[in-house]
């Protein structure tokens, strides 16, 4: 049945570094070809955190999501929209000069303190603590670059003349509290800003100073903050996660770098899985669809978190496996879109030839063939569930 009014539509995508980003584009290009009835460029509310944020002021701004594909995954297109992978790696000179200036007087300390105060060793060095910087690399170029990028015609730089509603969300430093870009009293900073701020991975990035408070990524405080749109009240709530903790052996036996990923999906997995259970609770009248990569996903697992040199081939890979996963999933999905007057495109979901990126020439499957892998896709989603 239709509904008498529009279907009131929300999106929220958490972070994950610059694979999380591409697995992320990957997924939303296979949901806007897939989902009938649905522009992903002409929703009611976005939330975007850490690398999400860099994807949601995107979407927010008309940018879709093949053209973001272009942009960041293949570079090309309009040259104004391009990403450089160089604008993370640009040192924190500013951050090294600071500290480095500090360096006598803390060293001088240190020496007072072992010599004056005969403290132990290690507590005499503490204050050389301070020499250290906040992070390696600026995100001031991902302020620069986005304010002109969102600055176009058609564009918006600004929360409060968007045609939509956007929240960024990033971590006051000093409070260790969430604070929502683009939400009241926070409307005013410039979305680039506010990307910059929600992108700041502590020890990676610096904090960003915003009117003289300091803020790191949103994902410390929750990992999706999708609560910030469904308390303004949504009918259907799309979520992409990214980061899941890997249910593959050889984790521990691959070294310490592996395995302190595994141990850090796992505890963001399990704040989101708290999180999704409290959101089916507290918003009984929401449909709530949560997209996030396979646990057994063996090309993820093996990929590195800020790597950006296979992009290509793991966008096509997350474009492929959500294909998958839609098909799989198609009569709940299916049942879910229909209460709010939407649909899945079942004939685009079994098109074999269909590519996001070309890495290989396209094969023509043969109908049983097509069927064939419907079949397996369902298989392997109840295989999963048991």
């Amino acid at each position: 049945m239709t509904p008498a009014r529009a279907p009131r539509i929300a999106l929220a995508l958490a972070g994950g570094g610059p694979l999380g980003a591409i697995w992320e584009i990957g997924a939303l290009c296979a949901l806007e070809e897939a989902l009938e009835g649905i522009e992903l460029t002409r929703l009611d509310h976005y939330v975007g955190v850490s690398a999400g944020g860099f994807i949601a002021a995107g979407l927010a701004n008309g940018i879709a999501p093949r053209a973001l594909c272009a942009a960041f995954i293949e570079n090309r297109g309009d040259p104004g929209d391009v990403f450089d992978p160089a604008w993370l790696t640009v040192p924190a000179w500013g951050e090294y000069l600071r500290r480095a200036a500090r360096l006598p007087w803390l060293a001088a300390t240190s020496a007072w303190r072992a010599a004056v105060r005969r403290e132990p060793l290690l507590h005499a060095l503490e204050p050389l603590a301070g020499a250290l910087p906040a992070g390696l690399f600026s995100s001031e170029e991902i302020h620069r670059r986005l304010s002109q990028v969102f600055s176009r015609p058609g564009r918006s730089n600004h929360f409060r003349s968007l045609g939509t509603r956007l929240t960024l969300v990033a971590t006051e430093v000093e409070r260790g509290r969430a604070v929502a870009f683009g939400g009241p009293g926070w409307d005013h900073v410039p979305i680039s800003r506010g990307v910059q701020a929600t992108c700041a991975l502590p020890g990676l990035f610096p904090p960003v100073e915003i009117e003289g408070r300091l803020f790191v990524d949103g994902a410390l405080t929750k990992t999706l903050h999708a609560s910030v749109a469904l308390d303004e009240g949504v009918d259907l709530m799309l979520c992409l996660h990214p980061l899941v903790p890997f249910e593959l052996p050889g984790t521990v036996a691959a070294g310490l770098p592996a395995l302190l990923g595994q141990a850090i999906r796992t505890m963001i997995h399990s704040r989101l899985a708290l999180g999704m259970r409290h959101y089916a609770q507290a918003y009984p009248h929401t449909d709530i669809v949560l997209l996030e990569p396979e646990p057994h996903d063996t090309v993820l697992q093996q990929a590195h978190p800020f790597g950006y040199a296979q992009r290509r081939m793991l966008a096509e890979h997350a474009y492929q496996r959500t294909r998958s996963w839609l098909r799989a999933q198609a009569p709940q999905l299916a049942a879910a879109l229909a209460r709010h007057g939407l649909g899945l495109r079942l004939d685009v979901l079994h098109d074999a030839d269909r590519q996001l990126v070309a890495l290989t020439p396209p094969r023509r499957l043969s109908p049983a063939l097509a069927r064939l892998r419907g079949v397996l896709d369902m298989l392997d989603s109840t295989l999963q569930r048991a």
